[in-house]
Parts: structure tokens; sequence; C-alpha cells
């Protein structure tokens, strides 16, 4: 693995590969299908610059999957950052959105990767929500209650969308979206004050 990770360089190269690897997934409509070879070849780089910068095709997915939602998380939340009720309805939006949207790549042969994106959103949507509680918390509150609190709210939140993308059908994400809202809401409450 490169050790600069903010070395123009390799931030073109990780680009480049993620690029090859977006335009492959249009092309093949499935992840399993995809293999470092494909994307290395219509990356036009060879397979040690993909092995210099991610350790196999579970680190690469891992970094892709984290890439994505972070933009989205950053394109549709204001400073990616919460704020208020209203931010949080947001967040459960764009979680919801974000499964419903990946949901087509995933094939059956594609449930091995589907542990790997749950831990990925699940600790980005963690880190979001612990740094905003953090924030928030009484002072009287001990870290493991906030973290404690944030790692409930975010497999919550993630548990719900995960569900509700299964079955999209069955009712509209801004419904679902509200119902849990009012859960997740009903659990911070203790911390926000």
């Amino acid at each position: 693995m490169l050790t600069n990770p903010n070395d123009p360089r390799v931030k073109r190269t990780r680009q480049l590969l993620m690029q090859a690897f977006m335009e492959l997934l249009e092309q093949k409509k499935n992840v399993s299908s995809i293999t470092i070879q494909d994307i290395t070849a219509y990356a036009t780089v060879n397979r040690s610059t993909f092995y210099a910068h991610f350790e196999d095709k579970f680190t690469f997915l891992e970094s892709w999957m984290r890439e994505k939602f972070l933009e989205k998380l950053k394109d549709e939340l204001p400073n990616a950052s919460l704020s208020d009720i209203g931010s949080l309805r947001t967040l459960i939006l764009i979680v919801f959105d974000f499964l419903f949207c990946t949901r087509p790549y995933m094939s059956l042969a594609d449930r091995q990767y589907e542990t790997l994106f749950e831990l990925v959103m699940q600790k980005e949507l963690y880190d979001l929500l612990f740094a905003w509680l953090s924030e928030q918390a009484e002072p009287s509150l001990s870290r493991k209650t906030v973290e404690t609190t944030a790692r409930i709210a975010s497999w919550g939140i993630f548990g719900a969308a995960m569900e509700w993308s299964r079955q999209p059908q069955q009712s509209s994400a801004e419904d679902t979206v509200k119902d849990v809202l009012v859960v997740v809401a009903a659990g911070l409450a203790p911390v926000t004050g």
C-alpha cells in the first residue's frame, strides 16, 4: 500500500480505478462479475498499481462504498454534519436513498459483499452521529453513554433502510423515514436533552 494518500498522484490513480469500476458497474450491472483484471484493464494501469493502492478486491470495494456514501452525504447534507431534527431526517433519507440506488447492482452472487458494505455504511453513520451527539450531549453524560446511543441509532437507521431497500414497493421511503425518525429521535432525546 502507498503511504501518502494525500499525494496528488495517489489521489488521481485511486480516482481512475474508482471511475473504471463505476463504468464497468454500469455495463455489467453487478459487483461480483467485475474482476481486478477488468478494473485495471479499463483504467489502463497494471495490476501492481492496483495492489499498491488496495490490498484486494474487498479493500477496494470498502473504499469505493465509503467514498460514494461520503460523497452523497457531502452533496445532500450541508457541511456533512447534523445540527437539528431536520438534518437528522435528511441523514436518514440519504441512507434510504443510497441503499435503494445501490441495490440494483447487487445480485445473488454479491451477497458476499453485503456485510462489508453494511459495516462501512454503519461505521460512517456511527461516526457522524457520535460527533453530533458529543457536541449536543448533556455534560453529565459519560462518553460510553454517547457511544452506545450513537451505535444503537446508527444500526437502527441502517437496519431499517436495509430492510426497506429489499422491498421498497411496500411503503414509500418518505413514510418509512418518518417512522424511523420518530423512533431514532426518541432514542437520542436522553442524550440531546
